[in-house]
């Protein structure tokens, strides 16, 4: 996803939120959110595995990205969410945008229905209006992408989401970006090894940002990129970072997948 790209996404984010809140109010989300008994501690049960020295994959469910194009052709999440549970995810990323990841929030929904795994609303959040509208599917944490938004904004979604409860990753590619996010204290942040100008993912990118982070007060997670069980624990043994979020390696062979033996 290049630069390009992503401002892309934020416009067409953008303006598909806009004309939403002209059809749905915040009063009729937050009933459907106190009559939804499916919340599960998204931070908390990364953090009781930090503070046992155990690792934790956050499993991702998507079915095209812009970078890799169509990664599931028989997309079924609810089959996918039930396989990685079978593995012994710690939690879940699904994808909810529509246009580029060929998402949907409804995913969220019909997977808590047979799941009881926390799940990540993984989407590009440019209004507070979407916080209350992923709580609403059943969402447990959003992700805050500090290169697509202004960090005014980034302050707003923040504070938000956590007067919701709702756990919340910020993501950061670069030592700049990482920097700035240490200010979000109750945050895990996500070291993203994506380059966003030439789409290519690098595993040095969590060693070179890993130092800005290391007092942060949250856990860190590192993201894409992983595709071995030995780069993973490389990571692990390199930085201490004990939390992974990873997608595509994991979709193309969800079975057998020795990347799940670390659990």
């Amino acid at each position: 996803m290049s630069e390009n790209t992503l401002k892309k996404i934020i416009d067409n984010k953008t303006y598909k939120i806009n004309n939403l809140k002209k059809t749905i109010t915040i009063d009729s989300l937050a009933k459907k959110i106190s009559e939804n008994n499916t919340f599960i501690n998204f931070k908390e049960k990364i953090l009781n595995n930090y503070n046992k020295d155990k690792i934790s994959i956050i499993a991702e469910i998507k079915k095209a990205s812009p970078s890799a194009g169509i990664i599931v052709e028989n997309y079924d999440p609810v089959d996918i969410a039930k396989n990685y549970k079978l593995n012994n995810a710690t939690c879940l990323s699904v994808l909810t945008e529509e246009d580029f990841f060929l998402g949907n929030l409804i995913h969220i929904s019909k997977i808590k229905e047979y799941i009881d795994l926390p799940i990540l609303c993984k989407d590009f959040f440019v209004d507070k209006f979407q916080i209350h509208l992923s709580k609403s599917y059943g969402a447990d944490a959003i992700l805050i992408i500090l290169a697509g938004i202004s960090e005014e904004l980034a302050d707003e979604l923040y504070e938000e989401a956590i007067k919701l409860n709702m756990s919340v990753i910020v993501e950061v590619h670069t030592i700049d970006e990482a920097k700035k996010s240490l200010k979000y204290k109750d945050a895990l942040i996500g070291i993203n090894n994506r380059n966003l100008k030439t789409l290519e993912t690098n595993l040095n990118t969590t060693f070179d940002i890993y130092n800005i982070l290391i007092n942060h007060s949250s856990p860190l997670i590192s993201e894409s990129g992983i595709k071995t069980k030995e780069e993973l624990l490389k990571i692990k043994n390199t930085t201490n970072i004990k939390t992974f979020l990873i997608g595509e390696s994991l979709l193309k062979k969800i079975d057998n997948n020795n990347i799940f033996s670390v659990l």
